[in-house]
This record gives C-alpha cells, sequence and structure tokens, in this order.
C-alpha cells in the first residue's frame, strides 16, 4: 500500500472547502499520515490566551488539504477510512468565545444580554493513561475525563463552483463535529467536482454531544487513513459505518431540519438495501434510530441519525469496504 505523508505549512492552509488548489494529488487505495493544526491555528496556549485577541477571522478552523483524488468524478462516493486519530500534544484548548455557543446571545439570536465571558481551559493530556484533565477555575475540581479522538470537519469541494468557510457543514461534509468521526469509522461523501478535494481536520481530544460552548478540547492532530473510491452514486449527505452503526449526518437551520435531513436519507437508505417502500422504511426508522445532537453552534446545526447494526442482521453496505479497511495496518 502507498503511504503519503504530508504536514502543511501554515501558507498551505485550506480556510475553506472548495475553491482552492491541490496540495498532492492521490490514487484510490493511498493510505495518508497527515498532520492537522487546531481550530485556533496554535495560538491560544495558556489560560490567559483569549480568543477574541488570539483569532483573526476568518483564519480559523485550518485545513489539511484539498487532496485530488485520481479517478473521482462528479456524483462517484469518495470513502476515507480513519485508521488512527492520535493527539500531536500534550495539550488541548477549550474556550468561550464572545457572541459564539449554544446558551448565549449570537449573531442570529439577537437579544439585549451581554456576551458570556471569556474564559480558556486548558486539558493535559495524559498518553499513559489515555486521558486529558479538566481543571475548574472556580473551585478545586479535578477530573481526569477519557481521551477520545476526533476529527470535527471532514469534507469534499461543493459542487457548482461553491467555496464554503472551514466552519460549515453542509451536503459536502465539513464542519459537523460529531464525536462519530472516529479511529475505525469509514465516512462516506459524494463527489461534486473532479479529483474529490477533501480536507480534513479540527482536532478534538474529546468532545460532548452538542458541542455546547462552541469548543471541545481542541488539539492538533496526527491523522492516519485510507482513501477509496467507488463508481456507485455518493449519498445525499455524509454517511458514516463503524462496527456498531449505520449514520447519516444531516446539517441546516433550524435544528429539526438538519434532524430531518438525517431521517429522510437514512429511510433511502434503509429502502436501498431492504427493498422497502418509503413507508416501510420510515416505520423501521422509526422503532430503532438512534439521534445523537453533534453541533448546535456552527453556521449550521448538525444532526446524527444512526441505526444499530445488531437490529440489521447481514447487513452489508457498500460491497463490505468498511470490513475490508478495518484490517489495514499502517504500522
Amino acid at each position: 500500500m502507498d503511504i503519503l505523508e504530508f504536514t502543511p505549512e501554515p501558507d498551505e492552509y485550506a480556510w475553506t472547502f472548495g475553491g482552492k488548489p491541490p496540495v498532492r494529488r492521490v490514487k484510490p487505495g493511498t493510505a495518508l499520515r497527515l498532520w492537522t493544526e487546531d481550530a485556533y491555528c496554535g495560538t491560544i496556549r495558556s489560560t490567559a490566551d483569549l480568543a477574541s485577541a488570539s483569532l483573526q477571522m476568518p483564519f480559523v478552523n485550518p485545513q489539511t488539504g484539498p487532496f485530488h483524488v485520481e479517478g473521482a468524478e462528479p456524483g462517484d462516493t469518495l470513502v476515507l477510512h480513519f485508521v488512527e486519530l492520535t493527539p500531536a500534544r500534550s495539550w488541548g484548548v477549550s474556550t468561550t468565545i464572545p457572541f459564539f455557543g449554544g446558551l448565549t446571545s449570537t449573531d442570529r439570536t439577537a437579544t439585549l444580554q451581554d456576551p458570556l465571558p471569556e474564559r480558556t481551559w486548558v486539558y493535559d493530556v495524559d498518553s499513559a493513561n489515555q486521558t486529558v484533565g479538566f481543571h475548574a477555575q472556580s473551585s478545586g475540581l479535578e477530573l481526569a475525563l477519557p481521551l477520545e479522538p476526533m476529527l470535527g470537519t471532514v469534507g469534499v469541494a461543493p459542487a457548482a463552483g461553491e467555496a464554503r468557510s472551514s466552519l460549515v457543514p453542509d451536503m459536502f461534509g465539513g464542519n459537523m463535529d460529531t464525536p462519530e468521526m472516529r479511529a475505525g469509522a469509514t465516512c462516506y461523501l459524494k463527489v461534486n467536482v473532479e479529483g474529490a478535494l477533501f480536507s480534513v481536520g479540527d482536532g478534538h481530544y474529546r468532545q460532548g454531544e452538542g458541542e455546547s460552548c462552541g469548543t471541545a478540547v481542541e488539539g492538533a492532530m496526527n491523522v492516519a487513513m485510507v482513501v477509496e473510491l467507488l463508481k456507485t452514486p455518493g449519498p445525499t449527505w455524509p454517511r458514516i459505518e463503524n462496527d456498531e452503526y449505520l449514520a447519516v449526518v444531516g446539517s441546516s437551520r433550524p435544528l429539526e431540519d438538519a434532524w430531518r435531513a438525517g431521517q429522510v436519507d437514512m429511510v433511502g437508505w434503509l429502502g436501498e438495501l431492504y427493498g422497502l417502500d418509503k413507508l416501510d422504511a420510515y416505520q423501521l426508522l422509526s422503532q430503532i434510530s438512534e439521534v445523537p445532537l453533534a453541533n448546535v453552534v456552527d453556521a449550521n446545526y448538525s444532526v446524527v441519525t444512526k441505526v444499530p447494526k445488531r437490529l440489521l442482521p447481514g447487513t452489508t453496505v457498500y460491497d463490505g469496504i468498511h470490513q475490508h479497511l478495518r484490517s489495514t495496518d499502517l504500522s
């Protein structure tokens, strides 16, 4: 298996999905070892560093990529399997940011409330025990939380020549911020432009469902992944498969429209897999779905519709490519 190693220089970061030429070309079947910078571009390193003084819009959420996948054509299915996600630093950072987050006034939900105070938390990474350390600032509470690395952003170039901010999730993927995007997961995305032009980034050392305050434990990440390509119709919304679940990520505003997007796509997916008509698939989904919130803070909200494989015995999707890629050894 060919292995490409790539660490971007700061002038090579992508700040959008679409609108940027590829940094490298890869063939289907290629493994990649990548480094991604954190959402703050590494500018916030201590509790004294505040987001308003450290961040410069639109230069947040830097992406590693885009990568041109040889042979990828509009309508195809791009397959991205994540083998390993490993913190690239011994610390991660989370913040409150003025007019950003799920429980404060925002630019879209305007009120007369003052913004929440800014604050920065630094989490120590304990690699030996696989934990990150939470330290309260108003009391002596300290907690060792499980280290659960994930990627906040995975996406391809949008259709119709669009360039979308790396802060936005939509049909092309992007800033979905779902903990489902972890090692062992396979992501399926519809190719919109020649070469797909996919990028990844926004590493989180852990994140709760919903990303309530707008930031996870943000950190630079070492990413090991495999790229594949299927000449089958790509999904309308990003799909994720792991050993236990099939999932769809819908993104929109208001929140219920993000939920609807994922539900409709999963109805279609179940129909494809089992030859069900729309109402049978709708009925089945109503009894087996799990629906965690991914984010309620980004430019679009993201909601995950999951169905457990244990309730769908014998399920094989995309010709079993997830099971095949799970055996990948990059050591």
